[in-house]
């Protein structure tokens, strides 16, 4: 199971993840990738944005509000309530490392 979410996580970079680090983190991206792409690219004509390249502190203030419900959101506010603080600046990291 973790092969498959891994390889759904790195499927589009050119390393795969070696270190237990890395791989939680790719861990945790690949939550992201049925909305918001493998990648952090969502569909194109898709009203999910992009997260591949976006600066950390936008990430992590969005996330933020999502979790605590200022920000409103379809879905966003009940998944980002599922991340500590640790794990949303892990997703922040993998998203800011990705090509825009």
């Amino acid at each position: 199971m973790l092969a498959g979410v891994l390889a759904v996580s790195f499927g589009a970079q050119a390393q795969p993840p070696t270190t237990p680090a890395e791989l939680r983190q790719h861990a945790l991206a690949a939550t992201c990738a049925a909305c918001h792409g493998t990648d952090g690219h969502a569909p194109a004509g898709s009203a999910i944005p992009r997260l591949a390249g976006r600066p950390a502190p936008w990430l992590i203030e969005q996330m933020q509000a999502f979790k605590s419900g200022a920000r409103e959101a379809t879905v966003m506010h009940q998944i980002a309530r599922g991340y500590d603080a640790a794990q949303i600046e892990q997703l922040a990291a993998f998203f800011v490392a990705q090509r825009p």
